[in-house]
């Protein structure tokens, strides 16, 4: 079907209306970032990197960027595991209720954040207190991957159900044994889905917080909860629009390349 060039002209705007809707205000975080004068006159009158220098002196920021790349990567790790082995379970072997199992993975996703943090601090309190130990870095990392695990799944299980059993059973009738044909046929199929899975499960896991808030132990501040505690302090809305700005970065740049990876695959959108 054709469109008429208004009705084209009418699409674009429709989509320039949107990306802004999105993006303009994650644009001027960036802008401000740069304010030398600490203003939110726009555009800014002077522009520096006076704040990033600052930002980086200062001690809480940089062991919350740390903490946050720490957890990303724990929470990465176990949901590249843990997704594709059920993914592959699921899809390999037929067995009674797989499609139950499959909705009970992925219904963590669905549900509220605040839910998904009250379980698992009422968890961590029943396991560990009777032990003594406190919640930390690692009741963090396995927060997050409660809801990184579903992506990782969701991206394998996709990839296999697109590329069926044709070329595993070939391999299979060409006398190759159960691990030539994981090493030479599935593993080259579900390589670029477990790149774009860790790739969207740690930009997720970096700028989650509210089962963070739950799950974090005394003392264990990822960058969101840094910007939220020194949000309403004295001089510091400099810092926080530089800390801002390096997590829409560092959780945008994974996502875009996990959906490059998607899409150069040949598995279409995320």
């Amino acid at each position: 079907m054709t469109l008429s060039r208004s009705a084209r002209w009418l699409l674009r705007g429709a989509m320039a209306l949107g990306l802004a809707f999105i993006y303009l205000p994650l644009s001027i975080v960036l802008v401000n970032s740069f304010n030398a004068d600490r203003t939110f006159a726009w555009p800014p009158p002077r522009w520096t990197t006076e704040w990033w220098a600052r930002a980086w002196e200062n001690a809480g920021a940089r062991e919350a960027l740390w903490t946050s790349v720490q957890a990303g990567l724990g929470a990465t790790a176990i949901a590249l595991l843990l997704g594709s082995l059920v993914a592959f379970a699921v899809q390999r072997y037929r067995f009674f209720g797989r499609e139950t199992v499959s909705l009970l993975v992925v219904l963590p996703i669905a549900l509220p954040g605040i839910v998904t943090g009250i379980a698992l601090d009422t968890a961590f309190r029943s396991v560990l207190a009777p032990f003594g130990i406190d919640k930390g870095l690692f009741s963090v990392i396995v927060g997050h991957a409660t809801f990184c695990v579903v992506v990782v799944y969701n991206n394998v299980l996709a990839r296999l159900r697109r590329s069926g059993g044709n070329l595993q059973e070939a391999s299979a009738d060409l006398g190759a044994d159960g691990w030539q044909t994981f090493r030479y046929v599935t593993f080259p199929v579900l390589r670029s889905a477990l790149l774009a899975g860790g790739l969207l499960a740690f930009g997720l896991s970096f700028d989650e917080i509210i089962v963070t808030t739950f799950t974090a132990g005394p003392g264990v501040q990822t960058l969101p909860i840094w910007i939220f505690s020194n949000l309403f302090r004295p001089n510091q809305a400099p810092v926080i629009n530089v800390v801002a700005a390096v997590l829409i970065v560092a959780s945008v740049v994974p996502i875009y390349l996990a959906q490059r990876l998607s899409d150069t695959a040949g598995g279409g959108r995320l």
